[in-house]
């Protein structure tokens, strides 16, 4: 297969739901256009209509008008956050600071994911919160109110944790600090809080938030979103020739880690017409097809770049050796327990991969990927194979490749435009 053309991706997600957060508690009219129309954010968008706010409906082709009111209100129903863990979390730290009740859920894979790194410390900072099941997923009610300040030293590096927190000092306008033990996670949190005046600083892994600034309404233009740029650009990786380029990506540093990878590996993604736009690099990646090697991912790059291992390790069993992720025990708790669905899949397509305590190893062979792919439901897990099926000679069946559409809608015909 060779590639080529220019394409543009579904806008960030991570910035999209925050967008969506910032446009309902600011008191006035927000636009925001290039938002993600995926079934993730619309699940933020109609949780925050039933909190209050008016949210026109999300299109590819026209910007998003969001109107707040300065502060949520009280919901009439159970807040359904489908697939969203950012949706729960960031949420959760916003409901905190105010004085009603809510109650929250969420699909099958939702209510599997741990809650209480997030619940734990927002009733230390005093919201009060009931939890419907021992292990304290989903469902789960909060009463916020009055909170105090937090220093919290969190148990693995998250934007989602980090993010929660911060947004819960924001809504109550008291001080928070968070602590975050291995490596920087996103910090679109923290860019966006400077931007409305807030004062964010950094300083030996903590960041302290202080209150102050202002929630005005806004209007901006979401970037494309790296995580889903990271899949045309290993098919680009995987192919016998051609250049693909891929316009107006986010390449904020605590999100692109995977090109520093990439790089080791032998394949050279070039960024063209870097400009910063509300506070974040963007750019133009440009990917060839490139002979890869092993490499190693260190734990402290991790945070960087977790969304992007399911692609990465699909790269890896094209990579002449063995590639090591250290330290990736996290992968078992996100959509799916993509830890273990990575390894077993390329097993099921013939390659070699086995997990070794929380390292995931995994190693290159040049026959071609034939089998079925088992996603669970998991758009990356599912988007990462239908990646490597695009290879000479492979047959991979992925089970539901419908799912992308939670962050790439459109992406089956994506990877058909780009062929050549």
């Amino acid at each position: 297969m060779h590639v080529g053309g220019t394409l543009r991706v579904p806008g960030d997600k991570s910035i999209s739901h925050r967008a969506l957060l910032f446009g309902a508690m600011a008191r006035g009219t927000s636009h925001v256009g290039g938002l993600l129309t995926s079934l993730d954010a619309r699940s933020s968008a109609r949780v925050l209509r039933q909190l209050g706010a008016q949210i026109s409906p999300l299109g590819e082709q026209r910007a998003v008008m969001i109107k707040g009111r300065g502060r949520l209100r009280r919901p009439a129903t159970v807040l359904n956050c489908g697939n969203s863990g950012t949706t729960t979390r960031l949420l959760l730290g916003l409901l905190a600071a105010h004085p009603f009740s809510a109650t929250l859920t969420g699909d099958r894979s939702l209510r599997r994911r741990p809650m209480r790194r997030v619940t734990v410390p927002l009733a230390e900072m005093g919201a009060r919160i009931t939890e419907t099941n021992e292990n304290g997923t989903l469902p789960l009610t909060i009463r916020g109110g009055k909170l105090r300040q937090l220093r919290h030293e969190m148990p693995v590096s998250s934007a989602q944790i980090k993010s929660c927190l911060l947004l819960a000092g924001m809504a109550a306008g008291v001080p928070v600090s968070v602590r975050e033990p291995h490596g920087r996670s996103r910090d679109h949190t923290e860019r966006m809080l400077r931007a409305f005046g807030f004062q964010v600083e950094e300083a030996d892994g903590w960041v302290h938030f202080q209150p102050g600034g202002v929630l005005a309404p806004f209007e901006m233009q979401v970037p494309g979103d790296p995580s889903s740029a990271a899949f045309p650009v290993a098919a680009a990786i995987l192919a016998e020739g051609g250049e693909l380029q891929i316009t107006g990506v986010c390449v904020n540093p605590t999100r692109v880690g995977f090109l520093a990878v990439l790089d080791r590996m032998g394949a050279k993604v070039a960024l063209d017409g870097l400009e910063i736009q509300f506070g974040e690099p963007i750019a133009t990646l440009v990917a060839r097809p490139a002979l890869l090697r092993a490499a190693e991912v260190r734990p402290e790059e991790v945070p960087a770049l977790i969304d992007e291992i399911p692609m990465l390790a699909a790269l890896a069993t094209r990579a002449q050796g063995t590639t090591v992720f250290r330290e990736v025990g996290e992968l078992r708790v996100k959509e799916s327990d993509r830890l273990t669905l990575i390894a077993g899949n390329i097993r099921a397509l013939g390659g070699v991969a086995e997990v070794v305590g929380e390292d995931l190893h995994v190693t290159g062979t040049s026959a071609p990927p034939r089998g079925r792919v088992r996603s669970e439901g998991d758009h990356r897990i599912a988007m990462a194979f239908a990646v490597l099926g695009t290879l000479p000679g492979a047959r991979v069946k992925v089970d539901d490749l419908g799912c992308a559409a939670v962050s790439f809608p459109g992406f089956p015909k994506m990877l058909r435009t780009i062929r050549r």
